[in-house]
């Protein structure tokens, strides 16, 4: 608990440390004496604070601030005149130098209405003011301007401020002014003047300019006469008459801002483009083509529209463009589907070969053309092209077709058997070949026209990509691919078969060489397929064609046709007739049965080229077969074999 003392004060109570106030201040009032009582903790604190020395006041970090600048100027004659009001505070006690503007001509220096003199120090403009204070100054300023060709321009020096804002005048209606670096915050025009204000980069030197034009008087619009050239495609389909036009304007005098083309009766405008139309729109019958630049002296316009039909015959419509001074053009007619089309021409219209027509409206064409025509109109003469037209229907064509099959197959001992098809294709819109595989089967390999190409493999079998349809409407081209099946191993002896896929291409004619090695024996051969050496000599069921076309080796008459040959020899010594049969036969039977170009060029390709291990055999006997038109179903060929 802490002691109360009672201090009995008498008189004034002095504490130490105080100090006594100034002899001109008169002394505060004298209470009356008597006794006061204070915790010791308060008198203590009391004691603290009389022994700490008075506080000095602290300087100003700066002697002055600019608060704001308010510049006006307006554009006379050759110069820029106007105003600057400087707002700040001195916060300095006795005179401070304050620096105002620099790079201005300062005609007058104004502070609350009276003069204030300047001084100029390095260019700077500078003025004494008296503080602490808040000051406002006003000077008339003024600027050079810089007036190039179609240009004016001039540099303002931006005093340092908090804020500078802009009021700027210049002549001229909608006058473009640009500021760098600012930001203009307004723009108005009045009685022939351009007004903005803008915000300014304090300390920085802004560059304001805008472009001028002189007043010259109106010149007289020439009457305008252009040239215009037509080139018509009318299509004819079941349904409508659709036209396209590609008109070309050559502008001979004048600027006109729009041609205008009469509508054909009946037909709707579908389309109207150019690189110079700026818009167009259609009314009361009339096309109007507004363009973006008058003073041009040529322009392309294209032109579509169309027009239902029902009826078998027609009249072409000729497009003309209004004031025209001169009108030519051509007219090209197509049909959609198989049609017999006979058109009469009037008018001083002229047939002319297809070679004849513009390349550009050729291009247009999407159908077989039927006739062609050209004209120059002449004042007292229409050109007309009357049509008519006898459809018949369409018959199916086939979308894609196969001339030729060549297949190799190499079976090796363990009943695994590695199978080449190579096809000659004609494609009209097919996009792929649809491959339905043996089961077991796998491909390898694809290429379409020498390049390789990767199948997708879908539920109902591999798909080989086809050219695109019309990439090549004409000319044949060769699909290949390479397909494993897995097989079942030889025996001493039994029964094997061997399976092509089904394509859904037809095949004129299907060549197939199995190449089995040498360690078997087979015969019996059965399937689908038909054995070479029973068929009778023909080139069309070559054995051995190689994949360029040529044939590797001669046909091989039928085994079982006996050959009676004459030697005739100096020697005296004559061989026996049926030794010479038997040696006949046996080099036919030989002969027959080696491996092709086809067989060799497999075996090559399975070292390091397809992407799996395959021991083929390299030495056997090649079995050639034919089977002509097959219609998306398999190939099979079976046989019996016995181990040597």
């Amino acid at each position: 608990m802490k002691k109360i003392f009672a201090i009995v004060l008498a008189g004034m109570l002095v504490l130490p440390g105080f100090a006594a106030a100034e002899d001109d201040v008169a002394p505060p009032p004298v209470p009356a004496s008597g006794n006061v009582t204070l915790p010791l903790d308060e008198y203590n604190r009391l004691v603290e604070l009389a022994n700490k020395p008075a506080r000095k006041l602290d300087t100003p970090p700066v002697p002055y601030t600019m608060k704001r600048a308010d510049l006006k100027f307006r554009v006379a004659n050759e110069s820029v005149q106007g105003t600057v009001q400087l707002q700040g505070e001195i916060l300095h006690k006795g005179a401070t130098k304050i620096p105002l503007t620099t790079g201005m001509a300062i005609l007058d220096a104004r502070q609350e209405g009276k003069g204030l003199p300047l001084e100029l120090e390095n260019g700077t403009h500078t003025a004494v003011l008296t503080g602490p204070a808040d000051f406002a100054v006003t000077l008339d300023a003024g600027l050079p301007l810089s007036i190039e060709a179609g240009r004016a321009s001039f540099n303002l020096p931006v005093p340092s401020a908090g804020s500078v804002r802009l009021a700027l005048v210049v002549p001229g209606d909608h006058t473009n002014v640009r500021i760098s670096p600012g930001l203009i915050t307004s723009r108005s025009s009045e009685k022939g003047q351009t007004a903005i204000e803008a915000t300014l980069a304090p300390g920085q030197v802004a560059n304001i300019w805008w472009t001028t034009r002189e007043t010259a008087a109106p010149a007289v619009p020439k009457e305008v006469r252009f040239l215009s050239d037509v080139k018509t495609l009318v299509s004819v389909s079941e349904a409508d008459i659709r036209v396209a036009a590609l008109a070309d304007i050559i502008v001979v005098q004048g600027e006109p801002s729009q041609f205008e083309m009469e509508v054909p009766a009946g037909f709707e405008i579908t389309g109207a483009t150019g690189a110079s139309v700026e818009s167009s729109e259609v009314e009361f019958g009339v096309l109007t083509l507004k363009v973006a630049s008058p003073p041009q002296r040529t322009h392309q316009f294209l032109i579509s529209m169309e027009k239902s039909i029902t009826a078998t015959k027609a009249e072409a419509p000729f497009l003309s463009f209004k004031n025209a001074q001169r009108e030519t053009g051509e007219v090209l007619v197509e049909g959609a589907g198989t049609i017999e089309l006979t058109a009469a021409e009037s008018g001083g219209l002229k047939r002319m070969d297809f070679k004849e027509m513009n390349p550009y409206l050729r291009s247009l064409a999407r159908f077989p053309m039927q006739a062609a025509f050209r004209y120059h109109k002449q004042p007292n003469e229409k050109p007309a092209l009357a049509f008519e037209w006898t459809r018949f229907p369409d018959s199916s064509v086939l979308a894609a077709i196969a001339e030729r099959a060549v297949v190799t197959t190499l079976v090796t001992t363990e009943g695994r058997s590695l199978t080449e098809i190579r096809l000659t294709i004609k494609n009209q819109a097919q996009p792929f070949l649809k491959v339905a595989l043996p089961p077991g089967a796998s491909i390898l390999s694809a290429e379409v026209a020498g390049e390789k190409v990767k199948p997708v493999e879908g539920p109902d079998g591999n798909r080989v990509p086809l050219l695109r349809a019309g990439f090549r409407p004409v000319d044949s081209y060769t699909v290949s691919f390479v397909f494993m099946h897995s097989g079942a191993p030889f025996a001493k002896k039994g029964g094997s078969d061997l399976s092509l896929p089904k394509m859904d291409v037809p095949i004129n004619l299907l060549q197939w060489e199995v190449f089995l090695p040498e360690q078997f024996k087979v015969k019996d051969f059965g399937g689908d397929a038909i054995a070479t050496n029973l068929l009778p000599p023909s080139p069309l069921y070559a054995a051995g064609e190689s994949y360029d076309g040529e044939v590797g080796r001669a046909m091989i008459a039928p085994v079982g046709q006996m050959e009676t040959v004459q030697v005739m020899a100096e020697s005296t010594e004559i061989r026996n007739s049926r030794q010479i049969e038997r040696e006949a036969r046996k080099n036919a039977e030989k002969q027959q049965m080696a491996a092709s170009s086809n067989v060799t060029n497999l075996q090559q390709r399975v070292s390091g080229i397809l992407p799996v291990r395959v021991d083929v055999p390299r030495a056997g006997n090649s079995y050639n077969f034919v089977r002509p038109l097959v219609l998306d179903e398999e190939t099979k060929v079976t046989f019996t074999y016995k181990s040597k």
